[in-house]
């Protein structure tokens, strides 16, 4: 089975090995599209001998909601105190521990689409950022949350691994964080 991405400009071929489901999640990361476009994906199948023919067709259309917004928000703030203490009032006021889940899934899920720069690191890009005092960073708004994707995200990128150390004004850690508020997955996580 073969499946068709075409966006009007670019078209190739990926082959299917996967459930639909995953199609979703690769789509932007493994075609490098833009965000707020839209792309018409086709199911395509053959038998050897015979040609291929489509088996079916939708439009995905990315679109820029609240989760890109905050993805956005949240990678141009990195390496700034004024924001990154501003994004603690969800700590006070956060989404419900139902929407938690969501939330992370969502956020993770836009930055995994973001256009980041080459420079762009998890503890900012700024030189006086990294004095070496206590500062909130991502991981720690990740860790305060429990959100899990988003925090491993984090981890890939430059500054993810040091940030685990970095106390904030409370003087905890991001893994300090996931331990005090039980979240257990985060933890191990943070530790392996």
């Amino acid at each position: 089975m073969m499946l068709t991405f075409s966006d009007g400009v670019t078209r190739f071929l990926a082959q299917a090995l996967r459930c639909l489901r995953h199609l979703c999640t690769g789509l932007g990361k493994e075609t490098s599209h833009d965000c707020c476009e839209t792309v018409k994906v086709l199911l395509c199948a053959s038998r050897e001998g015979l040609p291929v023919f489509v088996v079916a067709e939708e439009d995905f259309k990315f679109i820029q909601d609240e989760a890109y917004d905050a993805a956005q928000f949240l990678a141009t703030s990195a390496g700034n105190q004024q924001a990154l203490n501003f994004t603690r009032f969800l700590d006070r006021s956060g989404p419900p521990s139902r929407d938690v889940n969501s939330l992370d899934e969502k956020v993770a899920l836009a930055f995994r689409h973001l256009k980041l720069p080459a420079e762009w690191n998890v503890l900012g890009t700024d030189a006086t950022s990294h004095d070496g005092g206590p500062r909130e960073t991502l991981m720690h708004f990740a860790a305060r949350l429990g959100l899990l994707r988003l925090t491993w995200f984090l981890l890939q990128k430059p500054g993810g691994r040091g940030a685990l150390s970095i106390h904030n004004q409370e003087g905890a850690t991001p893994v300090s964080l996931a331990l005090e508020r039980g979240y257990h997955k985060l933890h191990r996580l943070l530790t392996e």
